[in-house]
């Protein structure tokens, strides 16, 4: 086997099957978190799985922070999408306005098959009991910073120098990638699948031998 030979390319539609085929993890909802450092390609790849899920309700984590609590929201998630989730009903999450600097008005997140949380810290120490799978988009933190960097512009560099320390703490005292089900990469056009560090036997069970078997490079 050549050790320089990339993984096969995932295939979105064998990803959504193996996640539908989870056991419900939160009421009947199969909740599956994408965590990564900021920057990292969290909420493209989240889109690209929500629609080969055939639609998949998605909730993005910046919508519960705030400029005073980047990381301080796990009430309201608890209160405002868990709970509801958890007795079969639809959550009501009130999404932060970054520019208003206020709340909105309720938005209603169905209690669907499959729900997609992501963002930075979406596999936190206190909803991972609730998760069915933690997936960590696999960039490290500088390449990832430099990149959210040049998407938001020089404009909001003074709210990326503090973010990143933000991050780095909550990371260090929190971590998220330790626990990971599965490790997702970039690869060109496409993404790599991989097992993670906190996968359990038959965790990946909609993996190939091949990809279990093949180098990550």
């Amino acid at each position: 086997m050549d050790p320089a030979a990339p993984l096969d390319r995932l295939d979105p539609a064998r990803a959504a099957a193996g996640l539908r085929a989870l056991p419900p993890s939160c009421g009947p909802v199969r909740l599956i978190a994408v965590d990564g450092h900021a920057g990292s390609g969290k909420s493209t790849f989240s889109a690209l799985l929500a629609e080969a899920l055939g639609g998949a309700p998605v909730l993005h984590l910046d919508d519960l922070a705030t400029h005073e609590e980047l990381f301080a929201w796990t009430g309201r998630l608890l209160d405002q999408v868990i709970g509801p989730l958890s007795r079969g009903e639809s959550a009501h999450y009130e999404p932060y306005d970054w520019h208003l600097r206020r709340f909105g008005a309720p938005r209603p997140l169905p209690a669907a098959p499959v729900v997609l949380v992501e963002g930075v810290g979406a596999g936190r120490r206190a909803l991972r009991p609730h998760l069915a799978r933690l997936l960590w988009m696999d960039r490290g933190p500088h390449e990832s910073w430099a990149r959210g960097r040049f998407r938001d512009g020089p404009e909001l560099g003074a709210f990326w120098d503090e973010w990143t320390v933000a991050e780095s703490r909550h990371f260090a005292g929190d971590p998220s990638r330790p626990f990971a089900d599965t490790l997702v990469r970039e690869w060109r056009e496409g993404y790599k699948w991989l097992p993670g560090p906190g996968a359990t036997a038959g965790a990946n069970h909609f993996l190939t031998e091949r990809d279990r078997l093949s180098p990550p490079y």
